[in-house]
């Protein structure tokens, strides 16, 4: 997650020269963290998203490609036009998607301010954010600049965190103390970790129709004890990346960092371990 203070222009989490750094850093363990999470999620991420008869497809924010290997796998006839802010996060994406020649020539990677769109009107005919609008001091706008380039009859699909839904069993103290000064620690610096309920409202004050909204849980028990032990330690990679930053800011102390650690490992091997996470999923249509 990209953190800053909520400044007064509009911006967007991967746009703006005035960006503070992204909480996770750019190195090459949290990319390949990115990677591991679109195919942990693709699952439950994909399974309603239709882009069936789409041709001109913009992803907003697409980091190292994750995503977009995932479209262009899904739907062949699409071409990506893939916009971000971040240099080292395009580079990435560069090499991950050259690995896979079936999709060269399908996708366009392009630096780009998602509040400020170097695209004319009705340049596309679909667009796909994830994990974007947690990040953005003003999301209409983003959202707004988004629609101005879709033609009539366009879907957008967004996806969005709800972060208020995490559970972990058995309870963990230190794990929850970090959870909170996490979000709280995004939200002070101008975004916002609950946003995914907000997205139908959103939608609609754009000027979108047809706005459906649909919650998606991530929830491991008994019942699937092999992908339950690896979502939590995924879990316990994505805390740990933010950290350093968390420490530096003074928002947790070392102690419950390395407290958060020992629970992580504890659920991770408890035999009745559950983990639950929901996020939310809309779609809308332009006219």
């Amino acid at each position: 997650m990209r953190c800053r203070r909520r400044p007064d222009s509009l911006t967007e989490a991967f746009v703006t020269e005035s960006s503070s750094p992204y909480l996770h850093g750019f190195s090459p363990v949290e990319q390949a963290r990115l990677i591991k999470q679109a195919r942990l999620l693709e699952s439950t991420l994909f399974n309603h998203v239709d882009y069936t008869g789409v041709r001109r497809l913009l992803e907003v924010g697409s980091g190292v490609g994750a995503q977009t290997e995932i479209l262009l796998r899904r739907f062949p006839d699409l071409h990506a036009t893939c916009v971000d802010l971040n240099q080292v996060q395009l580079d990435a994406a560069r090499d991950n998607l050259a690995k896979m020649p079936w999709c060269r020539d399908r996708y366009t990677l392009q630096q780009a301010d998602a509040s400020r769109l170097p695209f004319g009107a009705r340049d596309f005919d679909a667009a796909f954010l994830c994990w974007i609008l947690e990040h953005v001091p003003n999301p209409a706008r983003v959202l707004s600049e988004v629609r101005r380039v879709l033609a009539p009859g366009s879907p957008i699909y967004v996806t969005e965190v709800m972060n208020s839904s995490f559970l972990l069993h058995p309870y963990s103290p230190n794990t929850w103390r970090y959870w909170m000064a996490f979000n709280d620690f995004q939200y002070d610096s101008g975004g916002d970790p609950f946003i995914g309920a907000k997205l139908g409202n959103l939608l609609l004050a754009g000027g979108y129709r047809d706005v459906i909204t649909e919650i998606k849980t991530v929830h491991f028990d008994n019942r699937e004890p092999a992908r339950r032990k690896d979502m939590i330690a995924f879990w316990e990679e994505l805390l740990l990346s933010a950290a350093d930053s968390m420490v530096e800011a003074g928002r947790v102390t070392q102690d419950v960092v390395d407290g958060m650690r020992r629970e992580m490992h504890d659920v991770q091997n408890d035999p009745d371990a559950v983990f639950f996470y929901a996020f939310v999923q809309a779609r809308a249509t332009v006219y």
